[in-house]
């Protein structure tokens, strides 16, 4: 799979306009009509370009989601030269002069429907087959039920409310779905339904690397009815929190639970290698190099984070927030309440206990990067360290000298797989669901058996860092496993457990307390970070962006912008 992408651009490409021209309307001489393609020898090529859809963004509107999940939120600053330097992410960090017509939002949310788009062409080029003829019709056609709903699920934690457009839909229907046909509700629904019949035709394991699973499908319907669960009012307001949902959460992770298990060391998920497509991985996005194309699959999403001394650019810098998070109590518990109080100095490390995943998301200098001793860290290798601070991201970055470091000058890419979701998010989602269900003392081992793993996880460590301390939760010893403190601690722990994987502020927005966590954080950043002076989340509208302008004209006003913009 990770080699193949390159080979199906003769059926990638989408047509969406139509002309009145008798001329256009003509195929041209050798050329083949798309149902000339659509015959056994030739499907495969659909489903490829779908897959490869997976891997179509662009580092300003990036699939990692690395702007909105974690620049947005408080754990990264955005990096770079400085605030004008892709000043839309610097808006998003900021939470101030949010506009309609971001160019950046505007080509996600066209990427994200080429995308739809070619999964909805293999479904109807999948229909024309007979299984008879394609053995594996049924399977490929769950795959791609599996891609539309991981490409609706971005748009909708993105935007909310999207035109939910199938391979039913002919393209002369397009402008005419509104993206307020579905509500809130039953938006989430339509894209739980294609996980449903992904995860029920879809084998518990596939031949081929990449393609996905039943298991898969089942973690992907998990994620989707616990943001389901948290039902929104039409302005963003969390107003309740459906327990049947919840349920729903608890029975497809039933599904998942002892079919993956979690890395025995938590840095083994970021490595590249033979550590891709672990144990831990549930759903990963496959990259490749020297596969006969210029520059290899490359993981386009995450170039610009790479540290200037490596190459460039310098973006995504995890912020003292962040880190400060990672410290540990004398008892070896995180400090839920007072962690930024001070802050965590990489000059004196010592002076804290920590939790060992600080050092494997965050670079900091002084120590190997990515635990590569000919490559010790440097605050040389920051490029705005005065307005940024020095520390860089880990987890999508590898070593300067990995065969998978690649020159695309001026940036520097790589092709390791990028995990979309992890073992450890199974269990956490599970663990969510149960202490809002009011089970919290079930979900008491599970954020145990995560910590349990963080605190060994100094396999790569070990030979420079002595500060690492981890303890579980213990119910009437250490701490009072009440409903209320296991929420606290349950989030605590999905923080530390996926920093700067995209997550935290789809998080906070889930949970309805983006403004009262942003809002905090804001404040004593500004003392540290002079850009911050003006920052201020507002509630009721900056939860979701804004559909884009330019799609809101394409539609001629049938698509509707969003509460407050």
């Amino acid at each position: 799979m990770k080699i193949t992408y390159f080979t199906i651009l003769g059926i990638m490409t989408l047509v969406l306009v139509s002309s009145c021209s008798d001329y256009l309307e003509n195929t041209p001489n050798a050329v083949l009509e798309e149902n000339e393609l659509i015959n056994p020898d030739n499907i495969d090529g659909f489903v490829t370009a779908a897959y490869a859809a997976l891997g179509n963004d662009h580092y300003d509107s990036p699939f990692s989601l690395w702007p909105y999940g974690n620049v947005r939120s408080d754990d990264a600053y955005k990096g770079g030269s400085g605030p004008n330097d892709i000043q839309v992410f610097h808006f998003f960090e900021v939470s101030n002069n949010i506009r309609t017509d971001f160019g950046e939002l505007d080509k996600f949310w066209y990427n994200s429907y080429i995308a739809i788009s070619r999964v909805n062409k293999a479904l109807n080029a999948l229909d024309q087959i007979n299984e008879s003829e394609y053995p594996l019709k049924d399977t490929r056609i769950a795959e791609m039920h599996f891609l539309r709903g991981h490409f609706y699920f971005m748009l909708k934690e993105m935007f909310k409310y999207v035109p939910y457009i199938t391979e039913e839909v002919s393209i002369e229907e397009y402008g005419n779905i509104s993206n307020r046909a579905l509500t809130n509700d039953a938006l989430w629904e339509a894209i739980a339904q294609d996980f449903e019949s992904a995860a029920t035709n879809l084998p518990a394991t596939q031949d081929q690397v990449g393609r996905v699973n039943s298991t898969a499908a089942y973690a992907y319907l998990a994620k989707v009815r616990l943001y389901q669960a948290y039902e929104q009012d039409e302005n963003n307001n969390v107003v309740s929190i459906n327990q049947d949902k919840l349920q729903k959460v608890v029975q497809a992770t039933d599904k998942v639970i002892g079919k993956h298990q979690l890395e025995d060391d938590y840095g083994f998920n970021f490595l590249p290698g033979s550590y891709e497509n672990g144990i831990e991985s549930v759903f990963s996005i496959q990259f490749s190099n020297d596969d006969n194309t210029l520059h290899g699959r490359l993981n386009y999403s995450d170039v610009l984070s790479t540290p200037q001394g490596l190459g460039c650019c310098d973006f995504q810098k995890p912020s003292q927030n962040l880190v400060n998070a990672f410290k540990t109590n004398s008892n070896g518990l995180p400090m839920l309440d007072n962690f930024n109080d001070s802050d965590l100095n990489y000059n004196d490390l010592n002076a804290n206990t920590v939790d060992p995943r600080l050092y494997h998301t965050v670079a900091i200098p002084g120590l190997p990067y990515k635990y590569n001793d000919s490559y010790i860290y440097q605050e040389s290798w920051n490029r705005s360290p005065s307005t940024y601070g020095f520390y860089a991201s880990l987890k999508e970055n590898v070593a300067p000298d990995c065969d998978c470091f690649v020159n695309i000058d001026p940036f520097y890419g790589n092709s390791k797989n990028r995990i979309q979701i992890r073992y450890a998010d199974v269990l956490l989602m599970r663990a969510e669901a149960l202490i809002e269900l009011g089970r919290h003392k079930e979900a008491l081992p599970i954020v145990n058996q995560i910590r349990q793993r963080a605190g060994q996880s100094t396999t790569l460590i070990d030979s420079y860092v002595t500060n690492t301390q981890v303890a579980l939760y213990e119910d009437g010893v250490n701490c009072n496993w009440t409903q209320d403190f296991a929420r606290k601690a349950m989030r605590f722990e999905r923080r530390l457990e996926f920093a700067m994987e995209g997550n935290r502020f789809f998080d906070l927005v889930r949970w309805g307390i983006a403004d009262e966590v942003l809002n905090t954080y804001y404040q004593i950043e500004k003392s540290k970070r002079g850009y911050y002076e003006e920052a201020h989340f507002d509630s009721n509208l900056e939860e979701y962006c804004p559909i884009p302008l330019a799609q809101i004209n394409f539609s001629r006003n049938v698509y509707k912008q969003n509460t407050g913009y």
